[in-house]
C-alpha cells in the first residue's frame, strides 16, 4: 500500500439502492408538482377536469299571467261547477218525483181500504185517523161524511134485500090514496100506450127498472125510479138508507180522485 491510498469503488448494490431512492423521490416530487401546478398537468395530458359550477336555480316566473291564460282554468272550473249543479238539480227532481209517487200510492191505499171497509159494513178503526191526516185539510166534508157513514153502515146487499121486501107496497100506492085512485092505477097498469123511445111509466115497469139498477150497483138511479113509484111514501126507511149510501160513496169517489193528485204542501 502506498501512502496516498485510493477510494474503493461503490458496489453495484449500493448504486442500485441509491438509484431507487432517487427514483421514488423524483416520482413523489413530480406527483406533487402536477397536483399543484395545473398548466403542467394539462401540458402532459393528465389534468383532471375542473368542477363545473352548479347551475343557478331557475327563478319562478313572477310576472302576472296573461288574461287569456287565467281565463282557461277559471272557465274549466265554472264548467265543473255548472255540471255539478245540474246533477244536483236532477237528483232533487228525481227525489221529488219519487216522494210524490210514494205519497199518491199511500193516499190510494188509504182510500181503497176505506171503501172496502164501507162496502163490507165494518168500522173504519185506525183508518179514521189516516183519512183525517191525509185528506182532512182539503176534503173535510168528504172525510166527515165517510166517517159518519161508517158508524151507520149501509151495504148494497141489504138495500137489495129490503127493496125486494117492500116491492108490493111500492107498487100499490100509499095509505093516503083512496080506493078509487088505487083502482084507476091498477086498471091503467094493465094496458099502457107509450112511445117506443120512451120507457114505460107504470109502477111495475118502474119497479123492475129500479131492481135492475140496484143489481148493477147504481143506487142513485134506483132511488130516482123509486121516488116515482106510487108507494114511495111507504119506503121512507129504505129511501134514507139509499141516500146515506149515495152520499158516502160520492165522498169516497172524491178522496180517490184526490189521491191521484200530488200531495199538498204541508207546513214544516
Amino acid at each position: 500500500m502506498n501512502g496516498t491510498g485510493t477510494a474503493r469503488p461503490m458496489s453495484w448494490s449500493a448504486r442500485l439502492l441509491i438509484g431507487l431512492v432517487l427514483l421514488l423521490v423524483g416520482a413523489g416530487a413530480a406527483t406533487w408538482g402536477l397536483a399543484h401546478y395545473q398548466p403542467a398537468a394539462r401540458f402532459l395530458g393528465v389534468a383532471t377536469p375542473a368542477p363545473q359550477p352548479a347551475p343557478a336555480p331557475l327563478l319562478a316566473n313572477t310576472q302576472p299571467m296573461e288574461p287569456k291564460a287565467m281565463q282557461t282554468p277559471r272557465a274549466a272550473e265554472d264548467s265543473r261547477i255548472a255540471d255539478l249543479e245540474n246533477r244536483v238539480a236532477r237528483v232533487e227532481n228525481a227525489t221529488a218525483r219519487a216522494e210524490g209517487s210514494a205519497g199518491r200510492a199511500d193516499a190510494l191505499v188509504i182510500a181503497f181500504a176505506a171503501r172496502r171497509a164501507i162496502d163490507r159494513g165494518v168500522a173504519l178503526g185506525f183508518l179514521e185517523n189516516l183519512l183525517v191526516a191525509r185528506f182532512g185539510q182539503q176534503h173535510q166534508q168528504a172525510v166527515a161524511t165517510i166517517i159518519t157513514g161508517s158508524h151507520q153502515p149501509v151495504r148494497l146487499d141489504d138495500l137489495r134485500t129490503e127493496y125486494d121486501a117492500i116491492g108490493p107496497d111500492l107498487r100499490r100506492g100509499g095509505p093516503q090514496d083512496s080506493w078509487w085512485t088505487n083502482f084507476q092505477r091498477e086498471l091503467g097498469s094493465l094496458v099502457e100506450l107509450h112511445s117506443a123511445s120512451r120507457p114505460a111509466a107504470n109502477a111495475d115497469a118502474r119497479y123492475v127498472r129500479a131492481q135492475q139498477r140496484l143489481a148493477t150497483g147504481d143506487v142513485d138511479q134506483a132511488l130516482a125510479e123509486t121516488m116515482r113509484l106510487p108507494g114511495a111514501g111507504r119506503a121512507g126507511d129504505w129511501i134514507n138508507k139509499a141516500r146515506r149510501y149515495i152520499m158516502v160513496h160520492r165522498a169516497l169517489d172524491e178522496i180517490e180522485s184526490a189521491a191521484l193528485m200530488p200531495a199538498p204542501n204541508r207546513p214544516s
